[in-house]
Parts: C-alpha cells; sequence; structure tokens
C-alpha cells in the first residue's frame, strides 16, 4: 500500500460491493479490499457477511483467523 488511507465507519459503509462499488471489510483497524475474492462476489461472503462494516467481533465465529487476510488487499486503516 503506498499511501495509507483512513476511513470512518460511514465512509466504509459504502464499500458494500453492490451497484458497481468495491467491496471492504475492516479487521482489527485495518481496511481490507475483497471485492476480487470469489468468496465475496455479490457483496455477500457464503450468505454470512457483508463488506462494508468492521468484521473484528464476527472474525471470532468464523472458521478462520486472519490469515487469510493475506489474500486480499490491504488499503487503510479506521479513524481512531
Amino acid at each position: 500500500m503506498s499511501e495509507e488511507r483512513t476511513f470512518t465507519l460511514a465512509e466504509l459503509a459504502k464499500y458494500n460491493g453492490k451497484n458497481g462499488n468495491r467491496a471492504y471489510i475492516a479487521v482489527k483497524g485495518k481496511v481490507y479490499d475483497v471485492t476480487d475474492s470469489p468468496l465475496w462476489q455479490g457483496g455477500d461472503h457464503q450468505g454470512a457477511h457483508q463488506p462494508g462494516a468492521d468484521l473484528t467481533a464476527e472474525l471470532d465465529l468464523a472458521p478462520h483467523g486472519t490469515e487469510n487476510l493475506d489474500r486480499v488487499t490491504l488499503v487503510g486503516v479506521i479513524a481512531p
């Protein structure tokens, strides 16, 4: 990532993967672009999660941890 962008939660919500928008998720204060992941097509992740949100708490319930975030692009951070 060349320049770190800071997102508010309201800004992040716009990146919901619908109507041509990119799909971003936040986890532990970092924002990731999941648009090109086959598991996030159409603004949905296997019927359980939607982009445009902070999914930190939901990740605790997932069958995987943060290691899968290495497969997507880090695009910024959540505003403190």
